[in-house]
This record gives structure tokens, C-alpha cells and sequence, in this order.
């Protein structure tokens, strides 16, 4: 099964599916082209550099099932499920995938108990990240989010060294027509984004710092750290210029809250992949 899209434009299939598919990386859509996932009017593509005309339908189809006892599940109850979300998965349903994400996942395999959406990370950023199983646990989750009242900690490994060892970032965001993430001049045209930052290592061409979400924005680690003149690795999108890791340079390492039933301070972590720590041992 397959979802169908006409082309924006005449255009290289690649920057077709990127404006398709705004929140994918370059790789991963380079992988979909690979895989055979992606057709033009039927007919199969191979090459990135294919040029579609306007109009022209461009279908995805699914990838191969995951091999569900491969995806992590940190903590459930009868309240939560609490999973280690890979990179590359992702968190709910697109228009163009159904069946394999991590909401997807949960549902089968809880099936038949309902699984509610709390917040979503990033496709290509891994890590730890939080499900309901009834309507008043998502609700107050959603409003512990929404008031801010948890800790959210992310690592990430960005280009150059930054200045300063610790610090605020601060600055309106909003979407912009392609549905890119952009710092608003005017901060009436956009939603108020604070990410705490602090340096914890370094070498010769990568910094990796530990960041604290103040408010939860779309993106908002990502153009922040693309503000600061520093993007995260692998970023693409946001102004990076190398894929050292040959991903995204994000991972959801730490999240608190406090349990929507018990009101129990509930701690969760998520290892750091051992390809940061080893693209931070270069000197």
C-alpha cells in the first residue's frame, strides 16, 4: 500500500519528496529511493536526480515491518507505556506511513487497550518518550506538558565550538510556507522558544552539549542551535554541513514528570548511542 502525491513542481524527485515530506532528512528519503519505495506514475524510481514534471503523481510505499521485540519499552503501567525510540522511527502517522510508527507499534502490541499520543520526537531523533492508555492520563500529561511542569533533557553533537560553556537560548518561532521552522523577527508572528544549554565536551570539530527544554516547540533544539551558528550534525535542514554519525546528532537522554494518576515523581533515561561517544573520542 502507498500513499500518492502530485509533484510540487519540474524538479529532481529528491527535492520534490523534501518538500513532500518536510520533516524527513535527505538521507532518509535517499533511502527510501534505494529501497524501491518510490514510484512516478507507477513507475519505480532509482535515481535521486529523476525529474518530475508538475503534476506527475510521486507514491511512497511502506517499508518492511519492524521487528517489533527490537523496540524498546522502558516502563508501563496501567497508565503509561514509557518506550526507547529509535532513530529513523516515526512517532505517529504521516499521510505517507501508517502502520510503522511508534504509535502504531504500541497499539498492536496492547492491543486491544487504547494507546493515547502524549508528544512526539522528531523522526530522525531517538530516545526516550512517553504514551497513555486512558483519556484522563493523556489529558493531564498533555496539560503537565503544556504548563511545562516536567524535564526534558536532550544531548546533542553540533559543529564547531561554542563560546560560552553554558547558556539561554531565546527567540520566537514559526513555520514558514514549506513548513520549516524559522526565528521570528517580529515576536508577534511567533511562539516563545527557551532551550538551556551547557557544554559538556569538545574536540576539534564537534562540541557536545546537554540541553534543557524550557517550552516544547517543533524543532526548536534544531534552529537553535542552528541560530547559535553551531547546527546539530546530520542536520541537513537546518544548516548542517557534515553527517559524521549518518544521522541526526539528537537523542532524548532524560524525562521527569510527575505520574498522571499516583502524582509519583517518575524518572526516565535513555543510554547516549555509542556512536556520539566515539565521534567524541576523535582528537
Amino acid at each position: 500500500m502507498s500513499e500518492k502525491f502530485p509533484a510540487p513542481g519540474d524538479m529532481e524527485i529528491i527535492d520534490a519528496l523534501m518538500l513532500l515530506f518536510s520533516d524527513s532528512s535527505k538521507t532518509t528519503i535517499r533511502s527510501w529511493i534505494k529501497e524501491g519505495r518510490v514510484s512516478v506514475d507507477a513507475a519505480p524510481i532509482k535515481s535521486a536526480k529523476f525529474v518530475v514534471a508538475k503534476g506527475q503523481m510521486i507514491s511512497v510505499g511502506q517499508k518492511a515491518r519492524l521487528v517489533e521485540n527490537q523496540f524498546p519499552i522502558i516502563y508501563s503501567d496501567n497508565a503509561i507505556v514509557v518506550i526507547d525510540k529509535p532513530d529513523g522511527l516515526l512517532s505517529v502517522s504521516t499521510a505517507f506511513e501508517k502502520t510503522e510508527t511508534a504509535y502504531a507499534y504500541l497499539k498492536r502490541k496492547y492491543y486491544p487497550r487504547q494507546v493515547y499520543v502524549v508528544h512526539r520526537l522528531d523522526q530522525e531523533t531517538s530516545g526516550v518518550m512517553i504514551f497513555a492508555f486512558s483519556e484522563l492520563s493523556v489529558e493531564r500529561l498533555k496539560k503537565t506538558f503544556e504548563k511545562h511542569d516536567l524535564q526534558r533533557c536532550y544531548t546533542a553533537i553540533v559543529e564547531g565550538r561554542l563560546t560560552d560553556q553554558s547558556g539561554t537560548w531565546e527567540s520566537y518561532l514559526y513555520d514558514d510556507s514549506n513548513y520549516v521552522v524559522r526565528v521570528a523577527e517580529d515576536p508577534s508572528e511567533g511562539e516563545l522558544a527557551i532551550t538551556h544549554y551547557r557544554v559538556k565536551d569538545t574536540n576539534r570539530n564537534y562540541t557536545w552539549l546537554e540541553l534543557t527544554l524550557e517550552t516544547g516547540k517543533k524543532n526548536q533544539i534544531r534552529v537553535h542551535c542552528q541560530s547559535a551558528g553551531h547546527p546539530v550534525v546530520g542536520d541537513k535542514k537546518y544548516g548542517s554541513s557534515c553527517n559524521p554519525l549518518k544521522r541526526l546528532g539528537l537523542h532524548a537522554h532524560y524525562l521527569a514528570f510527575a505520574h498522571p494518576i499516583t502524582g509519583k515523581l517518575m524518572k526516565f533515561t535513555s543510554p547516549v548511542p555509542e556512536r556520539f561517544h566515539k565521534l567524541m573520542r576523535l582528537r
